[in-house]
């Protein structure tokens, strides 16, 4: 299972549009060819939660994903009963009367009436092999879901009181996502290969958004690229990722713009900034600031 060098997984997934550099390549390498959980941290829109895809899309296996948020407990991630399948058989079975407690029992709590959330799902066999099952935004979560996972995550496997203990037949290959709002427990980290996701340098954002948008001109790309990476640098609330930039440029592109502007700059910000106070910040002569100082360090097209 896996790829067969470093090299490989970086092909593998620039054909999936996904760029990654050696460092984030090796542990992949290494994740996948040890069977090691993959536990990334970084900010939000830097890519973490699209590895997942590009991996499963590159191994032609499903992609399974629990997302994680606040309260979050064990039963809504491994499974629940189907209450009004389960009525609705027992209201048919009064209504023939005679029926067997028993049996009637049995049957209510079989597979039939099962619903499989993501971490069951996973542990199921699959023709196309083990799944790749995204644990996303894990620190949205509490401690009494991390000890959970720390024994579905060693063992591969979850027990249903009334049906028993399903054990994986081929581990999925594991892939955790932090936002770092908060630490995640040690007992945790330690059972994964740990890498931290940082916003690219510009060399590779471009061939990223050269990647996911192949129809913008390369010199605007430039220039969304320079003026991005201005912001990250600027006193804001929240940091445009990756995801942004990608967003921002599709969207210059959908309104056939060839350069940057204030203009069209702050007719556009919603698409990199999520904040007000970021959006009021960058609005009028801090834009036209950075589109000077952008423009001073490289020929880039701004109108």
């Amino acid at each position: 299972m896996g790829f067969a060098t470093i090299e490989a997984v970086q092909e593998a997934l620039a054909g999936e549009d996904y760029i990654c550099g050696r460092g984030l390549a090796t542990v992949v390498f290494l994740s996948l060819k040890l069977g090691r959980p993959l536990f990334l941290e970084g900010e939000a829109g830097t890519g973490k939660t699209e590895i997942a895809k590009a991996i499963a899309a590159a191994l032609g296996r499903p992609l399974i994903r629990l997302q994680c948020y606040e309260g979050l407990d064990a039963a809504s991630a491994v499974y629940e009963w189907n209450f009004a399948a389960q009525m609705i058989a027992i209201r048919a079975a009064e209504a023939q009367g005679g029926a067997d407690r028993a049996a009637l029992k049995t049957e209510l709590f079989s597979s039939d009436y099962l619903i499989e959330r993501p971490l069951l799902r996973a542990m199921r066999p699959d023709p196309a092999g083990a799944p790749v099952l995204l644990i996303d935004e894990i620190d949205r979560t509490d401690e009494p879901f991390e000890a959970f996972l720390l024994e579905a995550l060693s063992d591969f496997q979850v027990t249903i009181p009334e049906l028993g203990t399903i054990k994986a037949p081929e581990p999925p290959i594991v892939i955790l996502t932090s936002n770092r709002t908060r630490e995640v427990h040690d007992a945790l980290k330690r059972r994964c290969l740990y890498h931290w996701v940082d916003y690219p340098d510009m060399a590779r954002e471009l061939e990223i958004l050269r990647a996911r948008v192949p129809g913008a001109a390369d010199q605007l790309s430039r220039a969304i690229v320079a003026f991005v990476h201005e912001l990250r640098g600027a006193d804001l609330f929240k940091r445009p990722g990756v995801a942004e930039t990608i967003d921002w440029a599709k969207c210059l592109l959908a309104l056939d713009v060839i350069a940057l502007s204030p203009e069209v700059i702050a007719d556009t910000l919603g698409a990199i900034l999520k904040y007000q106070d970021d959006i009021q910040r960058l609005e009028g002569s801090e834009a036209k600031r950075i589109l000077d100082k952008i423009a001073a360090d490289a020929p880039l097209p701004i109108g």
